[in-house]
């Protein structure tokens, strides 16, 4: 079977790359592909329609993992690729389409991050190629932005002033068990046509995943909340503390003031893993990472 990454080079692309590439012929797409003699890589920007659809050429299935935050247009980017890949798809008649969006999408008040993502999936969904679309809490692991930022903040401040979103309840979950789950919707018709939620086994707020990983990495920070930073600040806050770009932790800051929770466990049955726990995430993680 061929299949065709889209974001092939991204922290979830490159290890879905080689998980997959041991079952099946793996097209890369990506629009600076790494040089890698081991694996199929196409360059391609997913905006561009004509591209795209030259490098879908043959594929079967079609993971669709490209994600713009950090342009300043990121929302049109986000359209123009979701339609491109959705009609590219369409064009060489691949069996199905798998996109990686995130949890939250279904509350009122969307931030422009999460509404981008509700976007791509319903642009995806509207067009003739079955859509899996996986939708994931903050997942840990390293590359991860949302988990490295956690990490700088445990490893540079014993003293944290933190905005109230510490306070938001999330379900993070472990790469693997994300990697996993994108591997095992593959072909399967079960999947196709279906939004599946990928939470980890634990629920908790923001605040105890910070002092649960501050305390595997034998730290013990003082945490005070404040009701008054803004989405604003707190993007500023990050950016002078973590490594996070602004431009890329101001969307995903205003998107945490919106609970991440699961609301069903049906694809860990469907693809039969077994969830990993947040204290595994972090030390295999860590390890990973040689921290």
């Amino acid at each position: 079977m061929r299949i065709a990454i889209i974001g092939a080079s991204g922290t979830i692309g490159r290890p879905l790359v080689e998980a997959l590439s041991q079952t099946h012929e793996v097209v890369g797409v990506a629009r600076r592909p790494p040089r890698d003699n081991h694996v199929n890589w196409v360059a391609a920007d997913a905006t561009n329609a004509v591209a795209i659809s030259s490098a879908l050429d043959g594929i079967d299935v079609v993971y669709h993992l490209v994600h713009s935050l950090g342009s300043a247009d990121f929302e049109e980017r986000d359209r123009a690729a979701a339609t491109g890949v959705a009609e590219g798809a369409a064009k060489v008649g691949a069996r199905q389409i798998v996109y990686l969006g995130g949890l939250g999408e279904g509350a009122s008040e969307l931030s422009s991050h999460l509404r981008s993502r509700a976007e791509t999936a319903e642009i995806l969904a509207g067009g003739t190629v079955p859509v899996t679309t996986l939708r994931a809490a903050m997942i840990v692991g390293p590359g991860s932005v949302a988990f490295e930022t956690i990490l700088a903040l445990v490893e540079r401040l014993p003293v944290m002033v933190c905005p109230r979103w510490v306070s938001v309840e999330t379900q993070p979950v472990a790469l693997a068990d994300v990697l996993a789950a994108l591997a095992g919707v593959c072909a399967e018709p079960l999947a196709y046509g279906g939004t599946f939620d990928l939470g980890g086994p634990e629920v908790m707020t923001y605040r105890t995943m910070i002092e649960r990983t501050a305390r595997l990495r034998g730290k013990h920070p003082i945490l005070i909340e404040v009701p008054f930073l803004t989405p604003r600040l707190s993007s500023l806050w990050l950016h002078l503390v973590t490594p996070a770009n602004v431009s890329v932790a101001r969307p995903l800051v205003e998107g945490l003031r919106i609970p991440t929770v699961a609301h069903d466990d049906r694809i860990w049955e469907l693809v039969k893993t077994r969830r990993t726990t947040f204290d595994e995430s972090v030390q295999a993680a860590l390890r990973e990472r040689g921290a």
